[in-house]
């Protein structure tokens, strides 16, 4: 009883989730269920990032 492949991706994980960039450390992250319902209000990816704002900035290296 294997699960079934996504039929456009063919993966079997379905297909890829969106994913934005982080405004304070600039790093992408993808969609999580806990933010279904406010994800085109989310800017930070995480706890940290929110806490320091856009006030950091990732460098280069």
């Amino acid at each position: 009883m294997g699960r079934r492949l996504h039929r456009v991706t063919g993966s079997r994980r379905g297909p890829p989730l969106p994913e934005k960039i982080c405004a304070a450390c600039g790093r992408p992250f993808t969609w999580r269920k806990k933010w279904e319902e406010c994800w085109e209000r989310v800017r930070f990816c995480s706890d940290r990032c929110r806490g320091h704002g856009t006030k950091r900035r990732a460098t280069t290296r």
